[in-house]
């Protein structure tokens, strides 16, 4: 990789970093770029603005020609402003009832919903007992409803988001001991 390239990737982080953006795919045909900061929480909603963003994808695609067999870049898990790993890790184990549990998380970005429709009950609640593949919500994105299945069997044992709340890609919706 040129050197400015790599200078290009850096200003990048930094611009993640700054906006507090906790993960970034990027995938060219000669480039592919996975960025995971940890101890950031993805927001709940966009805290930039996306011009800006795109503007810096723009930049960083327009430059260096690379190599069709580019290997993706690696970069430190621990960065400057980064909480380790470890400590993350500890916090979580301290974390409550949930801890231990398996957390179901968003498969796509978009409104969560609790049940089928407003004057419907809830697929599920805390307490409940689910089974593997039982519908747990709904994800709306783009006007398709889209039912989120459980991937393992258990207890409910916590709800991470309300009905009508927007949520991310990798989002947790459901802890599930």
């Amino acid at each position: 990789m040129a050197a400015e390239d790599l200078q290009q990737l850096r200003e990048l982080v930094e611009f993640l970093k700054a906006n507090g953006i906790a993960e970034f795919d990027m995938e060219r045909a000669d480039l592919k770029v996975r960025l995971k900061f940890a101890g950031l929480q993805p927001p709940a909603a966009p805290a930039m603005d996306l011009s800006q963003l795109a503007s810096a994808i723009a930049a960083q695609s327009a430059a260096a020609p690379a190599a069709a067999t580019q290997a993706p870049v690696a970069v430190p898990a621990t960065l400057p402003g980064a909480t380790p790993v470890a400590s993350a890790a500890a916090a979580a184990a301290e974390a409550g009832p949930e801890a231990g549990a398996h957390i179901v998380k968003s498969p796509i970005v978009g409104t969560f919903y609790d049940a089928p429709s407003p004057d419907s009950d809830s697929f599920v609640k805390v307490g409940d007992s689910v089974a593997n593949g039982q519908v747990l919500c709904i994800v709306e994105a783009m006007k398709l409803m889209n039912e989120i299945e459980a991937d393992a069997a258990g207890e409910i044992v916590k709800v991470y988001v309300k009905t009508g709340q927007p949520v991310e890609y990798g989002q947790p919706l459901f802890a599930i001991k």
